[in-house]
Parts: C-alpha cells; sequence; structure tokens
C-alpha cells in the first residue's frame, strides 16, 4: 500500500485479535492501521471458511449470484461479454457488479417536467432498465478496443474469470477524500483500501484444456493460477558503510543504518520477470506517497497542482518520476519512468526526458499524476546507479547498496511480478532497519508483502450461445420460523 505510514506492522502469525489503546499515550498511525487490518483478516477469514474459495448468494431457489457472464456477438470484430449484476465473494472478499443507474439532472434555470411523458396508459412511469456493466466498460479494467492484447480470444472454447486485490488510494487519486475546510495548506488526512475487480479471459491453450465439464475446467485454472505466485525473496539489513568514520557525528558512530531520519522504503517491483530476463526495481524513502497531482500534459512538459509542501516532499532536477493514473494503476503494466531534466517554479511545472506513453495521463478524471522516486538520487555524480528504463536492474545472490548503510539482497531463481513490494522501516535510535532475523541475528527471506492477488472462475464460452456457468453459489442460513418448528417427520412427509 502506497501512502506516508510510519510502519505496518500487522503480522497474522502473531494471532493478535485487538489493538488495546492505554491512557496518556501516543497514538501512531501504525496502531490504527493493524486494527483495520485484523477486522479485515478475521471478516475474509470467516467468509472464505464457510463459503469456501468462491461464491456468491442466491435470495431463492432458481436465482443465481453476481457476475453471471453471457457472450454478446458484435461488430466489426468487436464482441463483448455483459456482466450480470449482484454480489460475490472471492477467498472471502466481498465483491458487487451492481451498474449504478443514471440519474437525471435537474435542467438549467428549471425544474423537471411533471407532465407524465414516458408514462404508460395508466400513467404510471416504468422503471428504467437495470444499467449492466460490460467487458469494455467495467469500472476498474480500462480495456482498449485498439490493443490487441484486450480483444476477446478469437477462437472457442475460452475462459471468462475474476482478477481481485485491493488499491490504496488517497487524495491525489480521488479529491473527494480531502476535506476541503482544512484549507489548501494542510496535508491530507486517511488513505482507504479499495477492492479491485476486474473481468479478463484466458485462451483454452493457456489452460491445457479443450473439453471437459466444470470440474475440470475449475482444476486446471487453479493450476494456470498457482503458476501466477511470485516466487520472489528479499532480505534487507544495515552495514555500516566504508567511511563513515569520517563522517560528522549526525548520527550515533557505531550506527549501521546511517539516515538522518526514520523512514519507511519500499522497494518495489517495476518490470516483471526473472533476473536473467531483465527484472528491474524501483525505491522510494517514504513508501511511494510522494505524488504530485497533473493539472495539464504539454509534450515533455507537465503542469502541476503543487510542487510539495517542504524541500524534503519536493522534485529536484535529475528526480526519477513515473506518470501515472488510475488506468495505469489498474492494468498493471509499468511504462519507463523518466527523470526530471527542468523545473520551472512559478509555473509550477517540470520538463521530463521524454513524454509519457500514449494514453497515460492525458485524461483529468483518470486523475493523473507524478509518482517520485529515489533511486536516482544516490551515489554521486558521474557515477549514478545503472537503471534499465529508468529502474534499477535486479541484481541476485548479492548485497545491492541503496543508501545510507541500508542492503538488500535478492535470493536467486526468483520470479518477479511488476507491483510486488517489501517495506522496510529504518530507525535513527537503533541505526538499524526491522527486519525479521534469526537467532544470529542474520536477516530472513521473506516473500512480497503484496500485491495479493485473488481469482476465481466465472464461465467457459464453448460458442456465440452456449457456455459452462463455472459460479458457485450458497443460499441464505435463516428460514421461516414455521419451517423450523415444524415436526421433521411431517416435513420429510410433505
Amino acid at each position: 500500500m502506497y501512502g506516508d505510514y510510519s510502519r505496518l506492522t500487522y503480522q497474522p502469525g502473531k494471532h493478535y485479535s485487538a489493538v488495546l489503546a492505554q491512557q496518556g499515550r501516543v497514538q501512531l498511525d501504525a496502531d490504527a492501521n493493524e486494527q483495520t487490518a485484523i477486522e479485515l483478516f478475521r471478516s475474509r477469514t470467516l467468509a472464505r471458511d464457510l463459503i469456501g474459495r468462491d461464491g456468491g448468494p442466491a435470495d431463492k431457489p432458481g436465482d443465481g449470484p453476481g457476475f453471471q457472464i453471457t457472450y454478446v456477438k458484435g461488430t466489426h470484430d468487436q464482441d463483448d461479454l455483459t456482466i450480470g449484476g449482484g454480489r460475490y465473494y472471492v477467498d472471502g472478499i466481498p465483491l458487487d457488479a451492481t451498474c449504478p443507474q443514471p440519474v437525471p439532472a435537474v435542467p438549467t434555470g428549471g425544474l423537471l417536467p411533471l407532465d407524465g411523458d414516458g408514462a404508460d396508459s395508466d400513467g404510471v412511469i416504468p422503471s428504467p432498465t437495470p444499467a449492466t456493466w460490460t467487458y469494455w466498460n467495467q469500472p476498474d479494467a480500462y480495456r482498449d478496443p485498439e490493443l490487441p492484447g484486450d480483444q476477446l480470444p478469437s477462437m472457442f472454447p475460452f475462459l471468462a474469470y475474476l482478477k481481485v486485490w485491493d488499491r490504496s488510494v488517497t487524495a491525489v487519486e480521488d479529491p473527494e477524500i480531502r476535506e476541503v475546510a482544512l484549507g489548501a495548506a494542510m496535508p491530507d488526512t486517511a488513505a482507504r483500501l479499495k477492492t479491485v475487480w476486474q473481468v479478463l479471459t484466458l485462451p483454452a491453450e493457456d489452460l491445457d484444456v479443450r473439453d471437459g465439464g466444470a470440474a475440470t475446467v475449475r482444476a486446471a485454472f487453479y493450476d494456470w493460477v498457482a503458476a501466477q505466485r511470485s516466487a520472489a525473496r528479499l532480505a534487507a539489513r544495515a552495514e555500516r558503510p566504508e567511511g563513515a568514520a569520517d563522517e560528522p557525528c549526525l548520527v550515533r558512530p557505531d550506527a549501521r543504518y546511517r539516515g538522518p531520519e526514520n523512514q519507511l522504503y519500499r522497494i518495489e517491483i517495476h518490470q516483471g520477470g526473472t533476473a536473467e530476463r531483465g527484472a528491474t526495481f524501483k525505491w522510494s524513502r517514504e513508501n511511494g506517497s510522494v505524488a504530485f497531482p497533473i493539472a495539464e500534459l504539454d509534450g515533455t512538459w507537465v503542469a502541476l497542482s503543487t510542487l510539495g509542501d517542504d524541500d524534503k516532499l519536493t522534485l529536484d532536477v535529475g528526480d526519477r518520476v513515473e506518470v501515472c493514473d488510475s488506468a495505469y494503476t489498474s492494468r498493471g503494466e509499468p511504462a519507463p519512468l523518466l527523470s526530471v531534466e527542468e523545473i520551472d517554479l512559478p509555473g509550477r511545472r517540470v520538463r521530463l526526458s521524454a513524454e509519457p506513453l500514449p494514453g497515460i495521463g492525458a485524461l483529468p478524471e483518470r486523475h493523473p499524476f507524478l509518482r517520485r522516486w529515489d533511486h536516482a538520487s544516490t551515489g554521486t555524480p558521474g557515477h549514478r546507479p545503472r537503471t534499465d528504463g529508468g529502474a534499477l536492474p535486479v541484481e541476485e545472490g548479492t548485497w545491492t547498496e541503496l543508501e545510507d548503510g541500508l542492503q538488500v539482497y535478492f535470493n536467486p531463481g526468483g520470479s518477479y511480478r511488476s507491483g510486488d513490494f517489501w517495506l522496510v522501516p529504518t530507525r535513527t535510535v537503533t541505526g538499524t532497519v526491522e527486519w525479521p532475523a534469526n537467532s544470529a541475528g542474520d536477516p530472513l527471506l521473506q516473500l512480497p508483502l503484496g500485491i495479493d492477488v485473488h481469482y476465481a472462475p466465472l464461465a467457459w464460452i464453448t460458442g456465440e450461445n452456449s457456455r459452462s456457468d463455472l459460479r458457485r453459489v450458497f443460499h441464505p442460513l435463516a428460514t421461516p420460523l414455521s419451517d423450523a418448528n415444524a415436526d421433521p417427520q411431517e416435513t420429510e412427509e410433505n
């Protein structure tokens, strides 16, 4: 999760069930966030245990859950899928495919007409047809008809499935979060966690199955899901750098971490794959929370709504930045990181080393912004770290120095996903990092903290008018009191 946090402390293995405040103590963001994480884990685990891997509610026999998939043959090779409204659960995470009903606006200068237009012979205005999401307009998938990879498979059969994860959202991405009464000079307050769902497709060859029933397809799908899991592991430590004895005594002389401030470092995979095939990473001292809303894009010049609140949270020439918006973040397909080449302070503009890729950051309704990364600011002029597309290459089996004594180690043989991340809190009072270690003090290899992605199969599309529904259903536990009190023998006979 991106955000301005001190650290994230929740660990399921400790089996904590609540956070208890004590009188007269400082309240920290980490405590409140751990309580939120405990409640989220408890509710989702309970739902997962009761429902299973996936399933949706049906209010009465014959009803189905949400996310019913129907194939729609289109024109000009523009086939589509409709996504039925309703709820569904994936690994205990509740999803809702209900499409908001358009609401008429009041005409400027007058009230809505009351002349009965659109009414039937009895003067009753019929309810509008429920709106429905489709493959092309679903809220968080941002499919592009111009991209071949976004087209539905050209041959039957193919699978429609759900991809689900949590995404953090700040006031930069959703301005309605900000309380405007606090004034523009005040920072935003809390962030939000959003559940993102996408209906995507897989051709039959990706599942290595052509024929078979629902059980066969589901089994093949979950084999595919297992192959999507991240196999990356990382360790972090602080080592007293060479020449530390000659530094001014701004920190403890024996400190291994030499930074002047407490930080929450974020190490994130940029380009996925293996180290041999060009996997890269980027890092931030502030958990990737330093972001600047984009007001306008004009070639390589970017007009920003703000240049930050202070020297620590601003932009400098040479900084690496990532042009983002809601579509870019949801699609998870990394673009090259760019450098800040020039800054126009009075105009709140920066000139980048290249234009953003087409379609990224250009639409105001997608809330575009620049995210600052800090790996370009290390080293000395002429001796900057080697980069690939603006990010650092993953080097396995060796300790990689980030800055101020902080080092990371990528375990050999890893398979990396774009977006995989680890968090490393550093503390000046101890001069070290907070990272799990064994009894000898050696840092332990850890799986990524996220992104934790969940999947569920929805439909096996075998033709224009044929499909195998792969959803699972459950019914309410409550029954009429008369049924509950009835004699079991009598109920059986009836």
